[in-house]
């Protein structure tokens, strides 16, 4: 069992070779990562304002007790994570050390360095330096207390509580702003290309954000409509179109991101051995899509009945509109967000015996009935969700079906 408390189980899965029009920042040459940033900065038409602290190899080295194996706290697709203190030991940070076996793992020191020194977000995780001393290539973060969504998901440790609901909701809100920011905020707009649970960072109460940004594009400006790229990603959240084509588009993020928030409903895996023989968590879920009927049915049994249906029921509809197989038809990041907040603002609230009401039968043969007061409430409340949902999504829904 993997743990990912920083970095995810593995990134940047390749699942096609290369394109011609791939831009390969691997074979840039480094000998100051600022000078190579600034070059590649200028290359895209951006300027990184916000540069990071250079650390020497020596200073990272005493942070990690020099990379001893009790500081490793989790392994990425190009090297392994680990605590640190730096200074007196005021502030904690994780440092990635990346395994210099290729031309992907400088590509990513360079990406990252660029992006995190360009984007500055309260869902992206903050890049606080780096180290490029002679062979050595490490990038350093901000910690993330809580570890990664896909543990909290997916491997829980024993006797730990289950993400309750209302938490599910206010990660997958965090998350789509973060989305939403590089997709329509950030200058030139950024495709993150690898939305999963395992990079998803959780901060003190559940505050979640992006990480890992090694594959991370920019987006395509002026006429041009996508991005030709190697295809890079993680099996079971990579846009079918995207794996076909290699033509990449902010909707191969909206794609993924449906994909997560369907972890988040089932509480199962993107490829999931447990589904029987679909194995794929989205094919899996397909026929929900066309009948929402009996979408409870899809609830993670972990949240034993706690959740409101007609929450869970929007959350799937927005989850089913991310992942149309015609990406035009996909909603933009922004609308997302906006349903996201929209959810995450509806929080459930276990009955308790205050709002209970005990009615008497009237006649001798009639049992007891018992109704609760907070039934009537949760109608009402559905009535007015109902109007301002559907003010909100008939366009979208009017798209076409998923």
């Amino acid at each position: 069992m993997g743990y990912c408390p920083c970095f995810g189980f593995r990134k940047g899965k390749k699942l096609k070779g290369d394109t011609d029009e791939e831009k390969d920042v691997g074979k840039t040459t480094i000998r100051k990562p600022e000078e190579n940033v600034a070059q590649l900065s200028s290359e895209d038409g951006t300027n990184a304002e916000n540069k990071a602290q250079t650390f020497t190899f020596r200073e990272l080295a005493t942070a990690t007790k020099n990379f001893r194996t009790d500081s490793c706290i989790g392994e990425g697709g190009f090297g392994a994570v680990y605590k640190g203190k730096l200074g007196s030991g005021q502030q904690v940070v994780a440092v990635k050390k990346l395994d210099q076996t290729g031309l992907q793992g400088e590509k990513e020191f360079l990406v990252e360095v660029l992006m995190l020194s360009l984007l500055r977000h309260p869902n992206l995780v903050s890049l606080s330096g780096y180290c490029a001393e002679g062979e050595q290539r490490l990038l350093v973060y901000e910690f993330m207390p809580l570890g990664c969504l896909a543990d909290h998901l997916h491997y829980p440790p024993p006797g730990k509580e289950p993400l309750d609901w209302n938490t599910r909701m206010m990660i997958a809100a965090g998350a789509a702003r973060g989305l939403e920011y590089l997709h329509h905020e950030a200058d030139p707009p950024v495709i993150y290309r690898d939305v999963k649970s395992a990079n998803i960072l959780l901060g003190e109460g559940f505050f979640p954000k992006l990480s890992d940004f090694g594959l991370a594009k920019f987006g395509p400006t002026g006429d041009r409509s996508h991005v030709s790229t190697r295809v890079m990603g993680t099996h079971g959240y990579c846009a079918p179109e995207y794996a076909k084509s290699g033509k990449l588009t902010a909707k191969s993020d909206i794609y993924s991101f449906g994909v997560v928030l369907l972890e988040l409903i089932t509480g199962h895996k993107a490829i999931d051995s447990n589904l029987g023989r679909e194995k794929h968590l989205v094919e899996w879920a397909r026929p929900f899509m066309k009948d929402h009927k009996n979408v409870a049915q899809l609830a993670d049994p972990q949240l034993k009945g706690r959740f409101s249906v007609s929450v869970l029921k929007k959350a799937f509809e927005v989850a089913s509109m991310c992942l149309r197989e015609d990406a035009g038809a996909r909603p933009s990041m922004r609308d997302i967000a906006l349903a996201m907040d929209y959810l995450a603002s509806r929080p459930y609230n276990e009955p308790n015996e205050t709002n209970k009401v005990e009615v008497k039968g009237s006649g001798d043969n009639s049992p007891d009935e018992t109704t609760m007061l907070n039934k009537e409430l949760e109608r009402e409340r559905a009535v007015a969700e109902a109007k301002v949902w559907g003010e909100t999504w008939r366009d979208k829904r009017r798209q076409g079906t998923p």
